[in-house]
């Protein structure tokens, strides 16, 4: 008899442009057969019940701790603003329920340990999403450079564009451009995109660092205010990887009329250029190419068909429905294949890291 689906409880979920609306959803959608969302809890109950009628979901949750309580409920999915998750993943956790929480897992290092010995002293599957790990370009790269396609990697060069954080923005994201709240450019494409980096190339070692704050102020377009800025909108990190390998990383906010992504990596027997029309490399659709040998440039490298078989078209719902593939494996068979709490506070520990290089840097 084939396992039934994993019934799924969402904290922050509303229709229209939201992520969870436009990733999750769809994203679960294509694995119906693991999965069967089941109910919403929001700030409101009015909220919860527009977001069941638009979704068609049975449950409208009073608030977030009936649906962690809820025996109807095996996996929680934390999508809302990062100063509030750490309450309610902690609370999902104390009712022994599966959590897959966005990245960032926590509004800092101390939350995000927090949230990891909760986890593992409650034996539950806890994920976070950190989905570009799962996307399969990422898996042919680490592939590639197993395989030796480059040889000893040397160095690699990181550059991004982060969308936000430049000069307007709207109401919905003004929450950002506040150091405060733990969203910055920092933590969420550079970091998403870190992930992805280190599972293809390994660890940091050693690192300097800084975080430039160029614009003072951002203007919000749907209000007409202009709101003070906080946090860094120009990250550039230097260094070693623990392999030995150099590396090189500029984020800056906004976006380019040049380049958005571009990761380079380098070796003695080759060269491999990867690139995407933003810095989230979590979202974007990644393009390869590559040269290695006697070749005098680069030509596309191009994962096998197979690996986009009966996945979405969409690479954004691709790499989150990829991700809820391994927690249905995890919750299953008691693996532990998806990215965990444990792995979000390594990533969380390199974000840390580059803020205290940064802080010891003359300003």
């Amino acid at each position: 008899m084939p396992d039934k689906p994993i019934r799924v409880g969402f904290i922050g979920l509303n229709p229209g442009i939201h992520w969870a609306a436009t990733a999750h959803i769809p994203a679960i959608k294509a694995l119906t057969a693991d999965f069967h969302v089941v109910g919403v809890a929001n700030t409101s109950l009015a909220s919860a019940r527009n977001a069941a009628d638009a979704f068609g979901l049975p449950h409208a949750f009073e608030d977030a701790q009936a649906l962690v309580a809820s025996p109807e409920v095996d996996l929680v999915v934390v999508t809302v603003k990062v100063p509030h998750r750490h309450a309610l993943v902690a609370a999902a956790l104390e009712t022994g329920k599966h959590v897959y929480c966005e990245w960032p897992l926590g509004n800092g290092l101390a939350e995000a340990q927090e949230l990891a010995d909760l986890a593992e002293a409650k034996g539950v599957v806890a994920v976070a999403g950190t989905q570009m790990r799962a996307a399969p370009e990422v898996e042919y790269l680490r592939q590639l450079i197993a395989d030796g396609y480059v040889g000893e990697v040397l160095s690699t060069t990181l550059i991004g564009s982060g969308g936000q954080w430049g000069a307007e923005t709207d109401a919905a994201h003004g929450y950002l451009y506040d150091r405060n709240n733990g969203a910055t450019l920092l933590s969420i494409p550079l970091g998403h995109t870190l992930a992805g980096l280190q599972e293809v190339l390994g660890g940091f070692g050693a690192i300097s660092a800084r975080l430039i704050n160029r614009r003072e102020t951002v203007h919000v377009t749907d209000t007409g205010q202009t709101i003070p800025v906080t946090t860094p909108d120009q990250v550039l990190v230097q260094g070693a990887l623990q392999s030995g390998a150099a590396i090189s990383i500029h984020y800056r906010g906004g976006m380019s009329r040049g380049t958005n992504l571009l990761w380079e990596i380098n070796g003695t027997q080759g060269d491999i250029q990867v690139t995407g029309a933003s810095g989230h490399g979590q979202i974007v659709q990644l393009s390869i190419r590559g040269g290695n040998g006697d070749a005098s440039g680069l030509t596309p490298l191009v994962p096998p068909a197979s690996a986009y078989e009966g996945w979405p078209d969409n690479s954004t719902v691709r790499n989150v429905a990829r991700l809820y593939a391994r927690i249905a494996e995890d919750i299953r068979k008691g693996t532990r294949t998806a990215p965990s709490f444990r792995d979000a506070v390594a990533l969380h520990e390199v974000i840390d890291r580059i803020e205290q290089a940064a802080a010891r840097e003359p300003q």
